[in-house]
Parts: structure tokens; C-alpha cells; sequence
């Protein structure tokens, strides 16, 4: 039995990385005694996939990974028997079985979403300004880098991968693709109000950090742009379908 999980990562989980959270997992299945399958050979392993790696210092309440059990109670028993012996700030939110034919979560990732919020204590941004950079950004016909990559660095044009962009919650909610239910917002928050929404490429193929725009975004304000100002949440991640994407847990049905 193939099995999906939709977890969120909040407060000092951020600072924990990928390879932590992999091995974090897997000792709360076991406590949580998880019917799991394991891998066959000398050193045997669930059979355990994650879809996407969460940078350090990110939260997220769309992270996603790929179980296989021999055997499973309904979605809501398992959400609650997994968060038990899971820290507060790191939770399942869903749970939801897959088809025998379903490809893994890792070869499906298409886009994200990122909430990206001013800090509490930093210089504070004309938001006027702000909006009208933005869109100005949004419709160019091509926005180009300079990205770093391991082999040195090389000019990219983020256009094609910037899918939608918005100032506001309400704008974020009208984009298609998005689970139907709101999400619970897990990351920190702030008293200035001041955010922005990114729906980007994402996965193995091509993968924007949110980053990139912020830094092209920056250039335009002629400013610098200030990581440490700046909170990066992940919203959702995203599998595309034809005429546009669908969330990576709708591909799943709960289990009653």
C-alpha cells in the first residue's frame, strides 16, 4: 500500500536540515509502529521518499513524502497515532493512500508556492511600490540572472518559471490548483503585514528559489536585497496536469 503524507515544518524545526528530518522520520514511524515495508538485502530501509528537500532556515506547510505499508488504519487514526510522538513543530496534516500505478512524489514536483514575509524589526518596504515592482516584474518578457551553480555561475532567464505572483492572501487564494481547504499557517508571523506570493518552477528538472526573484525583484527597488529581513515559508507543492497543476495530495483519496 502506497501512502502520501502532507507535513508542515514550523519554528526551530527550520533550522534542522534535509538528511536530519529523513532520519527524524523514520525512528517516529518506528515508535509510532507503523506497519512499514523495508527494502530487501543486507541493510534493509523503509521504503521512504520525500519530495521535495526544504532549504535550512524555510518553513513549510506543504511538505510531502512517500510511505509503503503492509497495512494502514483510516487516514485520521494515523494522523493522530504519527503526531503523537511527533515534536510540536513538525506535524502530519494529511494522509491519503495512492494507486498501485502512482509514480513517487519526487518525480512528480512541478511547482511550489512560497510566502515570503518581512521580519518584525527590519526596515519597512513602500508596500505601493512594492505591489507595482512586482507586477512590473511579473509581466517583463524576460527576467535574467546570474545563478550559482555547482559548476560556476551561468545567466538564466526566470521568466518561463515564474507561473503567478501576488501582494495579497486574498490574490494568493484565486490561483487555480490549490487544495480546497485553506491551510493552517504554521510559520512565524508578523505584525507588519507586509508579504508576497510566488508560484514557481519547482523539481528535479529545473527548481527556482524563491531568492532569485527576490534579488531581480530588489535590483528593480534599486536596493539590495537582505535574506536575513525576509521569511521564506513553502506553501504547497504541486504535480502538473493537463491545462495547469494539481496539489500533490489530491492524487491521493483519504482512507475511512
Amino acid at each position: 500500500m502506497k501512502v502520501r503524507m502532507r507535513f508542515s515544518k514550523a519554528g526551530t524545526m527550520k533550522f534542522i536540515g534535509h538528511l536530519d528530518v529523513m532520519r527524524y522520520f523514520q525512528k517516529a514511524f518506528r515508535r509510532a509502529e507503523l506497519d512499514m515495508l523495508y527494502s530487501q538485502g543486507y541493510s534493509p530501509h523503509p521504503l521512504l521518499s520525500f519530495a521535495q528537500p526544504l532549504g535550512v532556515g524555510l518553513t513549510s506547510d506543504g511538505e510531502y513524502l512517500d510511505l509503503q505499508l503492509a497495512s494502514s488504519a483510516s487516514s485520521s487514526e494515523m494522523i493522530a497515532r504519527i503526531n503523537q510522538v511527533m515534536a510540536p513543530e513538525l506535524q502530519i496534516e494529511s494522509f491519503v493512500r495512492l494507486p498501485d500505478t502512482s509514480k513517487a512524489s519526487m518525480a512528480l514536483v512541478a511547482a511550489a508556492d512560497y510566502r515570503i514575509s518581512r521580519k518584525d524589526g527590519y526596515e519597512e518596504e513602500q508596500i505601493e511600490r512594492f505591489s507595482d515592482c512586482l507586477k512590473e516584474l511579473f509581466f517583463r518578457p524576460e527576467i535574467r540572472i546570474v545563478k550559482q551553480t555547482k559548476k560556476g555561475e551561468s545567466e538564466l532567464d526566470l521568466r518561463p518559471f515564474l507561473y503567478q505572483a501576488a501582494i495579497t492572501e486574498e490574490e494568493y487564494h484565486s490561483w487555480p490548483g490549490q487544495a480546497v481547504r485553506l491551510r493552517p499557517r504554521v510559520a512565524d508571523e508578523y505584525e507588519n503585514g507586509q508579504s508576497l506570493y510566488l508560484r514557481l518552477a519547482a523539481g528535479s528538472e529545473v527548481n527556482i528559489k524563491p531568492e532569485l526573484v527576490m534579488e531581480a525583484l530588489f535590483r528593480m527597488l534599486g536596493r539590495s536585497y537582505q535574506p536575513f529581513a525576509w521569511q521564506l515559508h513553502r506553501l504547497e507543492l504541486y504535480a502538473r496536469e493537463e491545462g495547469g497543476f494539481v496539489s500533490l495530495e489530491k492524487l491521493g483519496e483519504e482512507i475511512e
